[in-house]
Formats: C-alpha cells, structure tokens, sequence
C-alpha cells in the first residue's frame, strides 16, 4: 500500500483539495485498495477546524466528493506512518522539515517540484489552485507508478 500525506499551511485549503481529489483519481482507476491518502498542517492554527468552504465550492463544481474533512497538524511520528509527505510550496517542505528533524528517507516532496501551489486563502483562486493541483497530481501518478 503507498501511503501519501499531502500538506499545506493550514489543512483547510490545498492539502484537503490534493487528498480528495487523489483519492477520486484512484477511484476511478480501480487502485482504492493499493493508497491510503490523508492530509495535514504544519500548523495549529486551523486545528480542528472545517474544510474551506471555498475549497468544497470547487470540489463540488467538478464532480469530486469529500467526506466530513477537520484539519489536522501533522506530528513528528507520521514520519513512520506514509510513504510521501507532498507540500504545496517550499514554506511547507521547510516547516515539515523542522517537525522531523530529518528525510532520512527523502519523503518529502514538493508537489509542483519547481514552483508552488498558491494557496487560494490568500489568493482568492481556487480555480487556479484546483488546476495547479490536479496537473500535479497526475505527475505524481506517473512518478509513483
């Protein structure tokens, strides 16, 4: 089973959108069984706290169900629990970084690779947000497969 953990600052935007939609992708590639896809914050300040309702506007414009989401910090033992920790920009990738204190196995990446997945609280964009994610999504597909 791979097990992939998306992250973003507050878990309300970008890591949510990444996770749902994922896991919508491999829905419809019959590959449920082999991903276990979660997402998380590097922050606390939206612990516990909805998804955005902006990101459930987008999902639900495109067709994508989401299940009940609170956002979640993520913690320095989830090192041991997924396989890749994908952030959406390189505040993410250093942040997730400082909860670990290491990638001694390289599990972090950055979604994108060489640009980040503007985060639509700020922008106001979730159409540009949705596409950024769902093109890094598919390359994330083909580098995992």
């Amino acid at each position: 089973m791979i097990k992939i953990c998306f992250v973003c600052l507050g878990n309300i935007c970008r890591s949510p959108l990444a996770e749902f939609i994922l896991k919508e992708k491999v829905k419809m590639m019959n590959l449920e069984k082999e991903f276990l896809i979660v997402s998380r914050a590097t922050s606390y300040e939206e612990d516990g706290n909805s998804m955005h309702y902006g990101a459930k506007e987008i999902l639900n414009k495109n067709n994508i169900p989401y299940t009940n989401h609170v956002a979640k910090r993520l913690e320095k033992d989830d090192y041991n629990k997924y396989d890749y920790f994908v952030c959406m920009d390189d505040s993410n990738v250093i942040n997730t970084l400082k909860i670990f204190n290491t990638d001694r196995y390289n599990k972090i990446i950055k979604l994108l690779g060489d640009r980040d997945v503007k985060d639509p609280w700020y922008t106001g964009d979730f159409e540009e947000t949705y596409r950024d994610i769902n093109y890094g999504l598919d390359n994330l597909i083909k580098k995992i497969k």
